[in-house]
């Protein structure tokens, strides 16, 4: 079970979600003197608002929630976020799918405290037991190995620190996982992830899983594993690099997805494949204008060494098209440009079937992750000309997410394709910690468990 989870509180806090509207039109008090302690504390059900109600004993017995406007679905994070350790349980839903009350609950309890002396104990859920509590626990499990993975600095989640994390799992399922590491890259044919990491101290390195029955449909996962970005020779300024130990965020979806399918032993035949690298300067480093190869056989001029991530995802998404999977996906955090035309919270998504994306917004509505389609533009394939190569790795200024995924798609043979370029990260409000982020991932395994799951 996880963590901030409990299938058993005989004395569990009772919590009272409501929206303004529905704290408004109460008409009885949910428990002895509740109207009136909310109006001592000027309570109004507006989102964010919290109120203890200690019983005789000095604990909290009771706790009113404000939803606001009730559109939020993880806005039961803000709770968990302030509330202290013991058991609580839900008597008023507000209208909120129990779903989403237990994914925003364990977001906001989330802690990384790996380097922690002092550690805290989160509030507890109580859940359903059986099936629905342990599928609740897995999602859980899975947000927050994530978010652990990309809060862990690059000093500690190198190159071989992916790998491990690749292997444990592999190990965890009975997986099959190999690795590829260094020169043997070259020797492998993936030219772009070695030119890109090799500059580093740790080697880079190809990482494959695979597991299930080949009988089964064929899906197949990709991660941008850059454990740190300077941004190479074209080296970033310093505010920009503070955070690049996220930069291996799209790995870190791709492998909590996993981790997901394999867990809830979804009926298919899953390939998992991360390049992981740290984009480093030295007297190795590649350099603007360099034409690399590619593992698909394009030749690529570099115009920017901090344009890498495409690089390396465009080697692993030939080798994923070399298996013909039914459902190929990946995940990177690629661009700057999709924050700036999405924010944080929103996973953009490209793809040029109709059906997936329908498939994929209806399970981002579903589960309230958000996701929002983007154009995949072809005419921007000319921004990506080279004039002495086959494309370039920048496609310039104007529409960098769009261009990135058009560089992307070039690498691509497969009859289903989709790519999420997130943020993997968020800024601390509403309660829930900075830090490591899932983003579309509760709605991307919701999508696979309606097409594949029982």
């Amino acid at each position: 079970m996880h963590k901030s989870f409990t299938t058993t509180a005989a004395t569990a806090a009772r919590i009272y979600l409501y929206s303004a509207r529905a704290f408004e039109a109460l008409e009885t008090d949910p428990f002895a003197g509740a109207r009136a302690i909310a109006a001592a504390q000027a309570f109004t059900g507006a989102a964010g608002q919290t109120v203890l109600v200690p019983g005789a004993d000095g604990r909290t017995e009771s706790v009113l929630f404000g939803l606001g406007n009730g559109r939020d679905a993880l806005a039961v994070a803000a709770l968990a976020g302030k509330l202290p350790e013991g058991d609580y349980e839900i008597v008023d839903d507000g209208g909120q799918p129990f779903a989403h009350i237990a994914a925003a609950w364990a977001d906001g309890a989330y802690r990384f405290e790996r380097y922690k002396t002092e550690k805290s104990g989160p509030p507890r859920l109580k859940v359903p037991g059986g099936m629905e509590g342990e599928r609740l626990g897995r999602e859980a499990d899975a947000a927050a190995h994530l978010r652990d993975m990309v809060n862990t600095p690059a000093s500690d989640m190198t190159p071989a620190g992916l790998q491990a994390e690749m292997s444990a799992l592999a190990e965890k399922f009975g997986a099959t996982f190999k690795a590829m590491v260094g020169d043997a890259l070259l020797a492998g044919n993936f030219p772009m992830v070695h030119a890109v990491g090799r500059a580093a101290t740790e080697a880079p390195r190809f990482l494959e899983l695979e597991w299930g029955k080949p009988g089964d449909p064929k899906v197949a996962l990709v991660g941008k594993g850059i454990t740190f970005d300077s941004g190479g020779l074209n080296i970033k300024a310093g505010d920009g690099m503070r955070i690049m130990k996220k930069d291996m965020g799209g790995a870190a979806h791709a492998i909590a997805l996993a981790g997901l399918v394999m867990g809830a032993g979804l009926p298919v035949h899953l390939k998992l494949y991360v390049s992981a690298a740290e984009n480093a300067i030295s007297g190795n480093s590649f350099r603007p204008g360099d034409i690399l190869s590619s593992r698909k056989g394009l030749t690529v001029e570099i115009d920017n060494t901090d344009a890498e991530g495409r690089l390396v995802l465009g080697d692993a998404l030939a080798r994923a098209s070399e298996d013909d999977p039914d459902l190929l996906m990946d995940f990177a955090t690629l661009t700057g440009a999709a924050r700036v035309a999405l924010g944080a919270d929103l996973a953009p998504l490209y793809t040029d079937d109709e059906t997936l994306a329908a498939d994929v917004l209806a399970a981002s509505a579903r589960t309230g992750d958000p996701v929002w389609r983007m154009p995949l533009w072809d005419p921007y394939l000319a921004d990506l000309k080279s004039p002495v190569a086959d494309l370039v790795n920048s496609g310039g200024s104007f529409g960098g997410s769009i261009t990135a995924a058009v560089f992307l798609k070039q690498f691509v043979a497969a009859k289903s394709w989709a790519h999420f370029d997130i943020w993997a990260w968020r800024k601390a409000k509403y309660g829930r910690p900075e830090g490591g982020a899932p983003c579309g991932l509760r709605a991307v395994w919701s999508m696979l468990e309606a097409r594949y799951g029982a």
